[in-house]
């Protein structure tokens, strides 16, 4: 599923599992209890249930795809067939497969090939970032736009969205507009499509609503430019849209011919999907009475939903949490629950591959697994995690030698072979016509204030507690540690407002309180709000920390709402940014083309900057022998995730400084990625660069530092001796690139023990008074090195030194090697015609390059609209 690569929020799971503030004691109403005191507990109350069927039972879990899981709760329902169990997500798919079942009568996975697509067409689905399946789907989209010479095919992407998301950066043509108004604009580009040829029995009495009107010539060219590309393109809708969006979707990549091409959809057969009506039916049944006893497993609805679950309601409350939470606080008896790095479990992944979850810790503080929890509440007897999916597996590896075949599935890590065929399908056009024919029919107002809520570094709030995502820049914005209510600046006029001060948001009668910040691209009389934060019980890192959303939320699915108001509160309220400069000022550090630029001039990127020749003060050294590190990055793969930052983080163990020292520039991540704006300030183009140590040949640092703690070595590295560093800090003013940190105070001297179980033992923890930067993870490049002269005395093979960031990017945009090796990957690349240097006029001679970015617009349309 995620190919080997990783996300920010995977990365970050290190310090979810070493997060000092996990629960760690049993307790019942406050008091510390025991595991066999808990049982003792369940045993008794479990009498009833035997007696009664289940009836007053139920069971809230998160949502899963698993068929050990899925098994247990087979069984428990045979046991207990008057009991409730309900999936629920605070973020979840449920539009997505609510839609799919609209349309084809199945519970279904969609499964997109972004690889195989030549033309993308997002209707606010934020793929590359906070979508399901991001990963593969970065990983997918990047091989499209991966050039090696100017003959090479790129795809396009056209997005349709009312915030700017990363994937919004990416596109190559952007409509900004209203979330309510998407609905009506994807029907506007099937009727464009019809028009053009193209066979659609779904759209069978459905107009668009007449007080609805849209950019003519964006529809019909992105229609033009999709039928061109039948059977190799893709339309793909984000979870804030409502089910019948995402079915009329269905058809139109059925009636484009992408379905078993670009998109697939693939049985739910061990899935147990979030659904809020079966939610929203358990609130009833407990209101009524009808349940006493309910059991949380994981999630946190008293945060998601607050005041919708009535507590005082229910006899018992068991709840089964990595922390005490929102909902810990309101249930009697709180279990720990582990890490799924603590835990034995299995999944199915969407195209059918089976996979065994296997433990890499014993757990930290005793804590239980989700599937340990429901198997004693099914039957009061406790049973481990490993002998629960050895049980299930047992009907996977027949026959004899099931030991043997368990350790090769234990080694591989997945079952191979075994995966799922993709369900054949046929559009219910009936179905959904008559839906689209009540969604267009709804009153969505056109005028207004309207409210989006989306996505962040917080996901659900789950990682509220996690400083190294609190501190991690949000991809559009840059603020740590807060959200903001954001819109541009048209609007931000309209209601009288400026930059970081407070108001008040109220939706249907209920406030919140949040300041605002201003950035371009939204779309007009829109402000957005990104859930998970204003947690108030998470922990010391995260409680307090920003706006609620979640308060504001009607429901479960929705993720706009119109009718919001904003007033004034006469406050302000400060706000740590990491970069609020959005220009380059002319400076080409950034280097970008359109492909027919580059297909005419495949020398673009060299050309931009005429460097005179350049020679030096001194005499040089010469890097011709051995090893000689260098690292390229193609800025035409890299979407700007920021999994490499956070990658880095962990491996070097990187220090978290707060938002007061964030607020003075004094974040000390070692890879930052630079965003900037460009075009219409209304409607701009956005770019990504990482940036980090360039390990300048000609290093600025190293001549300026009066104690030679920055210098050289024979290998072309940049590197620090810690224990000369007096921190004079010139090394960092004489910097061009801005990468090199200064540990201003010492965060490491009170860290929690847990937490120091987290860090790297192979890198030096620093203390306060030195500066720091990127070392291309030099650990490893010494760790191979090693190995290598154990082996025979051989050289480094290329590809056997991964740094950390390279290793997490889903993009695959980063390469690191020997450039002394005519043979190796990075040598390879910067051959390339789009290879540049940064400031190269500045005679640094970085050891790392970049590949120059490209757009692929439609040349029928304009690069900016709105």
């Amino acid at each position: 599923s995620t190919l080997g690569s990783t996300s920010a929020m995977m990365q970050a799971e290190i310090l979810n599992l070493y997060d000092p503030d996990r629960a760690k004691n049993i307790t019942h109403n406050g008091s510390i209890r025991s595991w066999n005191d808990f049982i003792s507990f369940w045993r008794a109350t479990r009498q009833r249930f035997t007696a009664n069927e289940g009836e007053g039972l139920a069971l809230l879990s998160e949502s899963f795809n698993s068929p050990t899981m899925m098994r247990v709760k087979k069984e428990l329902m045979r046991r207990f067939p008057k009991a409730t169990w309900v999936t629920y997500d605070g973020i979840s798919d449920e539009n997505i497969h609510a839609g799919i079942r609209l349309a084809t009568g199945k519970t279904l996975l969609p499964s997109y090939d972004y690889a195989n697509a030549a033309v993308i067409v997002s209707l606010e689905s934020d793929f590359l970032n906070f979508e399901s399946e991001s990963i593969s789907a970065t990983r997918g989209f990047s091989d499209g736009r991966r050039m090696a010479s100017e003959t090479d095919p790129m795809n396009r992407l056209y997005i349709v969205e009312s915030y700017f998301s990363l994937t919004g950066g990416s596109a190559d043509h952007r409509l900004r507009m209203k979330s309510s108004r998407i609905g009506a604009f994807t029907v506007a580009l099937a009727r464009e499509l019809e028009s053009q040829g193209l066979n659609i029995p779904a759209l069978k009495n459905v107009t668009v609503p007449g007080d609805v009107t849209f950019d003519k010539a964006w529809l019909k060219a992105v229609a033009k430019d999709l039928l061109d590309n039948r059977g190799a393109s893709l339309i793909v809708v984000g979870r804030s849209q409502p089910p019948a969006i995402h079915a009329l979707a269905l058809a139109l990549n059925q009636a484009l011919d992408n379905i078993g091409a670009t998109v697939s959809y693939y049985p739910a057969e061990d899935a147990s999907l979030s659904d809020s009506q079966a939610f929203s039916n358990l609130t009833e049944d407990i209101n009524a009475g009808k349940v006493h006893t309910l059991v949380i497993m994981g999630g946190n609805p008293a945060y998601h939903s607050p005041g919708v679950i009535n507590f005082g309601k229910l006899t018992n409350t068991i709840r089964l949490g990595s922390s005490v939470d929102e909902t810990a606080a309101a249930c009697q008896w709180v279990v720990p629950q582990t890490h799924f790095l603590e835990e034995w479990g299995d999944r199915r992944s969407v195209d059918g591959t089976l996979s065994v979850i296997q433990p890499l810790i014993e757990p930290l503080h005793g804590g239980h697994s989700a599937l340990e929890m429901a198997q004693v509440i099914s039957t009061a007897q406790e049973t481990s995690g490993h002998e629960l999916v050895r049980r299930t597996w047992k009907s996977y590896l027949r026959g004899v030698n099931f030991e043997k075949k368990w350790e090769v599935v234990l080694h591989d890590g997945v079952l191979a072979g075994e995966t799922s065929s993709s369900a054949s399908i046929s559009a219910k056009n009936k179905a959904i016509s008559s839906v689209l024919i009540s969604q267009m029919s709804k009153k969505n107002s056109t005028s207004g204030l309207e409210l989006a809520f989306v996505s962040s570094n917080m996901y659900d709030g789950r990682y509220a507690n996690n400083g190294w995502l609190q501190e991690l820049p949000d991809p559009v914005t840059k603020l740590t540690w807060d959200n903001a209510l954001i819109l541009n600046q048209k609007t931000a006029q309209a209601l009288n407002v400026e930059k970081e001060e407070l108001v008040t948001v109220e939706v249907n009668g209920v406030t919140v309180e949040a300041p605002i910040w201003i950035v371009p691209g939204l779309a007009d009389d829109t402000i957005s709000l990104a859930l998970g934060y204003g947690r108030t019980e998470c922990g010391v890192t995260g409680s307090g920390v920003g706006a609620n959303a979640f308060a504001l939320r009607p429901g479960l699915t929705d993720y706009y709402i119109a009718g919001a108001s904003v007033r004034k509160t006469g406050r302000t309220y400060k706000l740590a940014c990491s970069q609020d400069h959005w220009s380059l000022e002319g400076r080409p550090v950034y280097r970008e083309a359109n492909l027919d630029e580059y297909k005419k001039n495949g020398n673009f990127a060299a050309e931009v900057v005429e460097t005179p020749e350049l020679s030096s003060l001194w005499t040089e050294h010469k890097y011709e022998e051995g090893y000689q590190w260098g690292m390229a990055i193609d800025l035409n793969s890299c979407t700007g995730c920021n999994a490499c930052t956070i990658a880095c983080v962990s491996e070097n163990n990187i220090s978290v400084v707060g938002k007061e020292q964030v607020s003075k520039g004094r974040e000390m991540h070692w890879i930052r990625i630079d965003r900037y704006f460009s075009d219409d300030p209304e409607n701009p183009q956005m770019v990504n660069q990482p940036m980090a140590c360039l390990h300048c040949e000609m290093a600025p640092c190293e001549e300026v530092c009066p104690v030679s703690a920055t210098v050289h070595d024979s290998e072309g590295l940049n590197v620090m001796v810690y224990n000369r560093c007096i921190g004079t800090r010139y090394c960092s003013n004489n910097c061009p690139y801005k990468v090199r940190r200064f540990n201003f105070f010492n965060y490491t001297k009170d860290i929690p023990e847990t937490v120091k179980m987290a860090m790297n033992p192979d890198v030096t923890i620093r203390s306060r008074g030195v500066m720091e930067k990127c070392t291309y993870c030099t650990q490893r490049i010494e760790r191979a090195k090693t190995q290598a002269k154990q082996d025979d005395n051989r050289q480094v093979k290329d590809g056997e030194i991964v740094t950390a960031c390279q290793q997490a990017c889903p993009a695959q945009a980063i390469t690191f090697g020997n450039i002394n090796d005519p043979n190796s990957e990075v040598t390879r690349i910067k051959k390339q015609n789009r290879n540049y240097l940064a400031l190269a006029e500045l005679n640094t001679r970085p050891r790392t390059s970049y590949l120059a970015g490209l757009r692929n617009p439609n040349p029928a349309l304009p690069l900016s609209h709105g």
